[in-house]
């Protein structure tokens, strides 16, 4: 296997990111629990060890960005950090991002993204002044339904928005029809979340074997033939499962390395998971 993982390239910059990331929803959530923050730790260090930089939060997760922020303390500098805003109002939405900053022990935030288009018009005016400022490097916007294709497409097609976020996966891949392709022409980069659908593909594969020909993709796993699938596409810039397993992190990420399927073994795959 390559020791690389694959990386693509911000549109707007050309700067790199490893395509696999990390998701903090739930698992991050954990407070002063010391035994799940020495797991977390265990995950943040193999994340980094593997090769993985974006981390991706919201204040709408919990405590997930205080303790990100505190599992960042020796590795800030490796990090892509992702969070959002999740409110309404200008000044509400500077209070918030500000105090994401603090949690998470960052000068600047590489990713502010409006989470779930909530007040995104007040949001995306606050966010181009304080990349002005340098207090952020990019502005995105988030979902996690696939009904909101229609309105992230008009922001994307209006507004000179840098990343979207949206739910992609094996088994979800309304994102295919429009929203990729529009991403690649409208430069914007793109990360996946729910790229296993919350687990869902998990507990619908339990028991059962790869097809042999996963093998020739390097897949060891459901986790990285669903994930392979998913960061394959070349308008993906980077998919963020959620993991609070130190040996879940390792697998997520050797998903990550060559070899990956091309388009026509990407129809395969798809075939397959519809016919199973």
């Amino acid at each position: 296997m390559d020791n690389r993982m694959l990386s693509r390239s911000i549109p707007r910059t050309g700067e790199l990111l490893p395509v696999i990331g990390l998701g903090t929803w739930q698992t991050f959530d954990v407070g002063d629990d010391q035994a799940e923050v020495a797991k977390l730790e265990s995950v943040m260090r193999g994340f980094f060890t593997g090769g993985g930089a974006v981390i991706d939060s919201s204040p709408m997760y919990g405590r997930a960005e205080a303790v990100a922020g505190m599992l960042l303390a020796q590795a800030r500098d490796r990090a892509f950090l992702a969070t959002k805003v999740w409110t309404s109002g200008r000044e509400q939405g500077i209070a918030q991002m500000r105090r994401s900053a603090e949690l998470l022990g960052a000068r600047t935030i590489d990713l502010m993204q409006v989470h779930n288009l909530l007040d995104w018009r007040t949001h995306v005016k606050t966010l181009r002044a304080m990349k002005e400022a340098g207090d952020i490097r990019y502005i995105g916007i988030t979902h996690y339904t696939t009904s909101a294709f229609r309105e992230l497409a008009a922001i994307i097609e209006s507004e000179e928005i840098d990343f979207v976020q949206l739910p992609y996966s094996i088994d979800v891949r309304e994102a295919e029809r429009r929203m990729l392709p529009l991403a690649v022409n409208r430069g914007v980069a793109v990360l996946a979340n729910r790229p296993v659908s919350g687990g869902d593909l998990f507990r619908r594969t339990r028991g059962k074997a790869l097809p042999p020909w996963a093998a020739e993709l390097g897949c060891a796993s459901w986790a990285q033939f669903f994930l392979k699938y998913v960061v394959s596409h070349p308008a993906v810039t980077c998919a963020i499962p959620a993991t609070a397993d130190p040996a879940h992190v390792a697998d997520d990420l050797a998903a990550g390395h060559p070899p990956m399927p091309d388009a026509a073994v990407r129809r395969r795959m798809a075939r397959f998971w519809d016919e199973m």
